[in-house]
């Protein structure tokens, strides 16, 4: 039989064949359909098109609003209002208010709605994230919800993959965020386009786990189908620790066919930013040069996680936030939050000069509580950068890991490498 990545053998499960190719359409049944406070209205009311009067199973969808709660305006108050009201009716299990809710790439893996081996779509481009437990997850529009919710069901093209392999580990202050912005970078926002970004190797077991979460989280940015890593202990230990879910462990046949192949050294990347208005558009630190901000953001579905709580506030403690900045920060969930919270770290954010807010995706997509003015920059730790993203067309955003926004933050402008060591 043919040799198949990571993601084939998936696929082929879920599919029900033995073997899947590159190029191939296929019918796949899904373990979750996720949507939020944005796109599920839009899915709500195709689904209602079908005639519909009950969904799939009220267990394996899940929906989320996180975008733009807690409500900022009538709109989205009434948004919610749509959903609320269709969960009610279809008696969906898992959809997370304010109070419960987290950010849902952060909350789903947390609640263990999500597991190794299962494919999961979702009405948001970062579904992506939970390649990181060695799941098939991608990003879909609100039909292709709409179609899940009604049938358990997607169409598939069964992707190329392009693998990265990992060696060595990660030197001071170093992160997940780093190697993706340096990645994406590299290959450029189109360079892994619908493509399957499998990353193996030694160096992998020395990624923790929120390391892998942003890495998948990002793999979009490179144009990606999805990104997914090897099931190893470390993500069996998130695993058993968060869910009560059967899994399913596939493993790369050696022979599998890549359309690429990259080998990096994680000693060798350093910490990166990355410049308006696109992701791959990457500097090292140490070619940033001057750059004065307005606004650190710390925080969203890609950095929100308690390890990325705890580098900011390492860096943090003792010092004051610089005067013209705003430094907001935004644990992804719920319990990140009371964890943080309990850890003593909000003390040191506060301490420090910085607000901390409920869980929300806020200000990532210029929704609400951190928007930008008219020529205003910030740093911020969430995943795009595009033109307006954070607020006015004529700000901007510097994309960077939790390390570079906390020490920028007290010193008003990004941190070079020699001003974050001293801090």
């Amino acid at each position: 039989m043919k040799k198949m990545t990571m993601t084939q053998k998936i696929l082929a499960k879920h599919a029900g064949l033995d073997y899947v190719e590159p190029g191939q359409l296929i019918m796949a049944s899904l373990d979750m359909v996720l949507g939020n406070d944005i796109t599920t209205p839009v899915a709500v009311k195709e689904f209602r098109k079908i005639g519909l009067t009950k969904v799939f199973d009220k267990e394996k969808i899940a929906i989320v609003p996180d975008h733009f709660c807690p409500n900022k305006d009538i709109k989205s108050a009434e948004q919610v209002k749509f959903i609320r009201e269709f969960a009610k009716e279809m008696e969906i299990t898992n959809f997370f208010e304010v109070g419960q809710m987290g950010i849902e790439h952060a909350l789903l893996p947390e609640l263990g709605l999500v597991t190794a081996g299962d494919v999961v779509i979702g009405a948001d481009s970062h579904t992506c994230t939970y390649g990181a437990l060695g799941a098939f997850s991608t990003g879909v529009g609100s039909t292709d919800m709409a179609s899940g919710m009604a049938s358990g069901k997607a169409w598939f093209k069964v992707p190329e993959a392009i693998k990265f392999e990992l060696k060595g580990k990660f030197n001071k202050n170093v992160s997940g965020k780093d190697l993706i912005l340096h990645i994406i970078g590299m290959i450029g926002v189109d360079g892994a386009l619908y493509k399957s970004m499998e990353f193996t190797g030694e160096g992998v077991r020395n990624l923790n786990i929120d390391d892998r979460f942003t890495i998948a989280n990002m793999a979009i940015e490179a144009g990606a189908k999805n990104g997914i890593f090897p099931v190893d202990e470390i993500t069996l230990d998130y695993i058993r620790e968060h869910s009560k879910k059967p899994y399913d462990i596939f493993e790369a046949d050696k022979e599998a066919v890549y359309s690429e192949e990259h080998v990096i050294d994680l000693s060798t990347i350093k910490m990166t930013v990355s410049f308006p208005h696109l992701p791959d558009n990457t500097r090292t630190i140490d070619e940033v040069g001057t750059v004065t901000i307005d606004q650190s953001v710390i925080g969203s579905c890609t950095n929100g996680r308690i390890e990325d709580m705890r580098i900011a506030a390492n860096i943090l403690k003792g010092h004051k936030i610089h005067k013209d900045v705003r430094c907001i920060i935004f644990p992804a969930t719920q319990k990140i939050w009371k964890q943080a919270m309990n850890e003593g770290l909000f003390d040191i954010f506060i301490d420090a000069g910085a607000a901390v807010s409920t869980p929300t995706c806020g200000p990532c997509l210029g929704g609400h509580m951190g928007i930008l003015a008219k020529g205003e920059r910030s740093v911020s730790t969430t995943n795009r950068n595009f033109v307006g993203r954070m607020g006015h067309p004529e700000s901007e955003v510097y994309l960077c890991s939790p390390a570079v926004a906390a020490a920028s933050a007290i010193l008003g402008r990004i941190a070079s490498p020699d001003e974050l060591e001293e801090i």
